[in-house]
């Protein structure tokens, strides 16, 4: 068993392509032009003749991209093709044929959609070695095709700030009590018991209004009695 890398990349693939030449990868693209063991990762080659055609895989990685690579894979020619998926048929540099025999097929999706993608891509000699934390796609040329997922960072990011969210999520109990009903706090020096005329408004009659320092009445006998 051969591990790769234990750390996953900082940012998911957000492309992925087949070119004729190592020196003529896109800007932003990187080409696997060897095996994890280091052979040719060529993706062409035949095994009894040697050929000019060149093919390598290659990929981009671009932080903050619109759309990622969620998922990959390796179909013969005569196999449909998936729904959401579209073939690598064309090289990048040369527009020529990308594959034979197989075709390698990409799904994309809009990162805001997206939960998990592909955040890398190795080649590995059929008899050789198996990468941890990798899942074969396939086989080409003899060569097996490994990818490794992870959770795209969007994503992560609003499940972290949903729990956030609801642990800063201010308790309403309170203010709902201090709204439909005031709380009674205890005179200084006594306990106080509620009684049934708490809560209830009282209004002076008319008769008292023209001289308002006559009349005083604090319900001292009633409290006295509900004690």
């Amino acid at each position: 068993m051969e591990e790769a890398s234990s750390q996953l990349p900082a940012d998911p693939i957000s492309a992925v392509g087949v070119i004729a030449s190592l020196n003529k990868a896109p800007d932003g693209y990187y080409a696997v032009a060897q095996t994890t063991d280091g052979f040719d990762a060529d993706l062409w080659k035949d095994g009894l003749f040697k050929s000019k055609v060149k093919r390598y895989l290659c990929f981009a990685r671009k932080t903050g991209a619109d759309a990622v690579v969620v998922d990959l894979k390796l179909l013969d020619t005569k196999d449909a093709l998936p729904e959401g998926f579209t073939p690598v048929e064309e090289t990048l540099d040369t527009k020529e044929t990308a594959t034979r025999k197989r075709r390698l097929c990409m799904k994309i999706s809009p990162c805001a959609a997206a939960v998990t993608a592909v955040y890398d891509i190795q080649i590995v000699a059929k008899s050789k070695y198996n990468l941890v934390n990798y899942t074969c796609i396939g086989e080409m040329n003899s060569m097996g095709i490994w990818c490794r997922m992870g959770d795209v960072p969007q994503h992560r990011a609003s499940q972290e700030t949903s729990s956030e969210a609801k642990r800063d999520a201010p308790d309403n109990t309170a203010s709902w009590r201090s709204t439909t009903r005031p709380d009674h706090e205890p005179p200084s020096g006594g306990h106080y018991t509620m009684t049934a005329l708490d809560d209830v408004p009282f209004a002076i009659a008319e008769k008292f209004h023209e001289n308002p320092k006559e009349f005083h009445y604090n319900f001292t006998t009633e409290r006295s009695v509900a004690v």
